[in-house]
């Protein structure tokens, strides 16, 4: 399967040759695939330190969110610092919650919005001339884009409510959302839109997205999960496990050449299983593990108490780390650990403030990532969620309001700098410009 993937990268700079003399001295770039359960690029091993930019394709939109400018300046900052790969939205769906971002790329109907399309097309083609990679997620989880609830909104699946709604205390909405999975009506529109996306052909480049090397993967979702509670999750695992072989075999057979992978959180969003971990990533139309790292939100490191929890909790992240290397291993697949975040001192939002244990949980993180890749281990990097660059809170509570357009990193269910980093905070920014040179030299 590799070999072949090979065969058709070739063939197809070989074709492209065939122009001109000038086209001939600049090779086309190579597809990331995987070697030996490793990530690898033009033959070599592919590390990369990322960032997550959800809102690419609504700053590249021609439409009322798009702010192009903007784009090409966060995209230069980030080259700056050594970020190289991209972890962006490639979907959204209208939803009534209060959190929920607008516009988005479609409703119930098949009038998919072809601004935010565009805008997908631009960010890529600006990824592309910054040498950069794409990993697009076609779901999500989660209500702050719509996601999984908005299709069963659709549907008529269930009484829909917010996430965070005082009626319907956790885990109603994870087992609520996880319905998605089983509802046949659900998946028929979800797979309309994932036949047009994964089939468009780009309106900047003209290039099919199958034949465009800036993706390196598609994304079944963002942190689906199986359910919040055993008494749901347990029984809807099957349910579970063939969404993801199906809907990656699906990808597969419109776009055998970019990789597809889970989007999953690993255990602490597989009801704390490992043997959930492994069975979702074991299809063969499965590249690689995901694993998101979050020890405020799990109650590892007290939100209120950062200090005095941190080093337990960092025990623990580590302790969740190695596990999920060993699982990877133990499976021959890469790994990647596309998330992961601190808020920063005092739960400030502030642009500048104090990030004392935020920069030591990064350092952390990157040490961990740089160790595996010097020993050969099948991790291949990370994205730090989230890149709020230039993007500032437009209200003095920093809760987002229908309508903002100064897009951040953390979406509309959290206060916008939570867990972000913006461009001014400098001491955070250095420990990712010296992480980015630690990769560059292995």
């Amino acid at each position: 399967m590799l070999s072949r993937r090979r065969l058709l990268v070739a063939g197809a700079a070989a074709m492209a040759a065939g122009g001109a003399a000038a086209e001939t001295a600049k090779p086309s770039p190579a597809f990331v695939t995987v070697e030996d359960g490793r990530l690898s690029l033009d033959g070599k091993p592919y590390r990369f330190v990322g960032a997550n930019l959800w809102y690419g394709a609504w700053l590249g939109s021609p439409g009322v969110s798009g702010d192009r400018a903007r784009l090409g300046r966060e995209l230069d900052r980030l080259k700056a610092l050594g970020v190289t790969n991209l972890r962006i939205l490639g979907a959204g769906e209208t939803s009534p919650a209060k959190v929920a971002i607008s516009p988005t790329f479609r409703g119930p109907g098949e009038d998919y919005d072809q601004d935010l399309l565009k805008g997908l097309d631009v960010v890529l083609a600006e990824m592309a001339k910054r040498g950069m990679k794409a990993v697009i997620y076609v779901n999500n989880f989660w209500d702050w884009s719509g996601g999984m609830p908005a299709y069963l909104r659709w549907t008529g699946n269930g009484e829909w409510f917010q996430q965070g709604d005082p009626a319907h205390p956790w885990p109603e909405f994870a087992d609520y959302s996880a319905r998605f999975y089983g509802d046949a009506k659900a998946q028929d529109l979800f797979r309309h839109y994932l036949r047009a996306l994964v089939g468009r052909v780009s309106s900047v480049t003209g290039k099919p997205y199958r034949d465009d090397p800036t993706i390196m993967a598609w994304q079944l979702a963002n942190e689906p999960r199986p359910g919040g509670s055993d008494a749901f999750g347990v029984p809807n695992l099957p349910t579970y496990y063939r969404w993801i072989a199906e809907t990656s075999a699906l990808i597969k057979s419109l776009d055998p050449r970019h990789l597809v992978t889970t989007g999953s959180e690993g255990a602490m969003g597989c009801l704390q299983r490992e043997a959930c971990v492994v069975e979702a990533h074991k299809p063969a139309s499965i590249d690689y593990l995901t694993l998101h790292v979050w020890p405020n939100n799990w109650g590892w490191i007290d939100f209120k108490n950062q200090p005095a929890t941190y080093v337990a909790g960092e025990a623990k992240c580590r302790d969740y780390v190695a596990r999920h290397i060993a699982i990877a291993k133990t499976m021959g697949k890469p790994l990647v650990i596309e998330e992961f975040g601190l808020i920063r001192e005092d739960r400030a939002f502030t642009p500048g403030g104090p990030t004392t244990h935020r920069d030591r949980f990064y350092r952390m993180m990157f040490g961990l990532v740089e160790a595996d890749m010097k020993a050969g281990g099948p991790l291949a990097g990370t994205n730090f969620w989230a890149w709020n660059g230039e993007g500032r809170a437009q209200h003095p509570d920093a809760w987002f309001k229908m309508g903002d357009r100064a897009y951040v990193g953390d979406p509309p269910q959290e206060e916008q700098g939570l867990f972000g980093v913006f461009d001014t905070d400098a001491s955070t920014l250095a420990v990712v410009r010296d992480h980015a040179k630690a990769v560059r030299a292995l």
